[in-house]
């Protein structure tokens, strides 16, 4: 009896050794509260109230932020405070390989582009390369949940929460604290304000907001827009009843008019075209990047013309 007892023992020790290595291995294994909402700490306790009190649903809201799959993202949102613009790898997008995949798009959706060129004044190149610079035309659109994002970085307005980012950030990239909480407050407004955006934009789409991906940054779509923009400047342009920024037709005649609403015109100078592609991305190596690679499509074209 008491030698059947220690097999057995054995044994489970030997299943609770494998578990633990498995889980290990596939990633299953919990961390900190970036994967999931634990019972003594809720980061969206005060978010979920203040939504409520702005006017959402509070059935709606209750049921969502009690999904497993709605919790503060710590990868995700730590980008924000160690993320730096200028150290990004614009040049690939020079590189003659991915002129010649940003060509062969054109040719691929010609009909479509040629289209919202005429309807927007916006050319075929410069929609190329925001796409190409942005998603490498659609194949890499993001894969963090935008609920998730724009919810972490809203939540930070509560100290508790904002103290336990803190933790997880890297301590050899982390900012100053004093610059950490300044910027922690700052973006939690803005996140905010796109976490509502984002909340109103999937109830008129009728989509369920945890299919929807984007970037770190909260962009989503094959454009990248952020939801506030998706609101003010996103067109169905494919005219089947909805707004999918996913779908080609939709996101190329969003560019067009989300350009042509702050000026755009392809007979203004480049230091105004400049000025106005700022609009999308506040960086200036951005912004010389799009110039450059829409330039060397009209040279490919003008090329292959002859």
């Amino acid at each position: 009896m008491l030698k059947g007892g220690i097999i057995i023992l054995k044994q489970s020790l030997q299943i609770t050794i494998y578990l633990i290595i498995i889980m290990s291995i596939v990633g299953f294994w919990p961390i900190a509260y970036s994967d999931t909402q634990t019972n003594t700490f809720n980061p969206f306790q005060n978010l979920t109230m203040r939504l409520i009190k702005d006017g959402f649903d509070e059935q709606f809201i209750h049921e969502l932020y009690q999904q497993k799959d709605v919790y503060f993202n710590v990868s995700s949102v730590s980008g924000y405070f160690q993320h730096n613009e200028a150290s990004l790898n614009y040049n690939q997008f020079l590189e003659p390989y991915a002129i010649n995949k940003a060509w062969k798009y054109i040719q691929k959706h010609f009909s479509q582009l040629s289209k919202v060129e005429k309807k927007y004044g916006v050319n075929k190149e410069v929609i190329a390369a925001i796409l190409l610079v942005e998603t490498q035309l659609g194949s890499y659109t993001g894969n963090s949940r935008v609920i998730n994002t724009y919810s972490s970085m809203a939540s930070l307005k509560d100290e508790s929460v904002r103290d336990r980012l803190w933790e997880e950030i890297p301590s050899e990239k982390r900012l100053s604290k004093d610059q950490y909480i300044a910027k922690a407050n700052s973006k939690s407004d803005w996140a905010y304000t796109e976490l509502k955006s984002f909340l109103t934009y999937v109830q008129r789409e009728k989509m369920d907001p945890l299919t929807v991906k984007g970037s770190y940054a909260g962009a989503l779509g094959i454009c990248q827009f952020i939801p506030s923009s998706v609101l003010r400047y996103a067109v169905d342009g494919n005219k089947d009843g909805n707004v999918d920024l996913f779908n080609e037709s939709d996101a190329f005649e969003s560019i067009a008019n989300y350009l042509t609403k702050f000026g755009w015109k392809n007979r203004l100078s480049l230091k105004k075209k400049a000025k106005i592609l700022l609009n999308y991305n506040r960086s200036s190596y951005y912004v010389d990047t799009i110039i450059a690679v829409a330039n060397k499509l009209h040279k490919y074209k003008k090329h292959h013309k002859k």
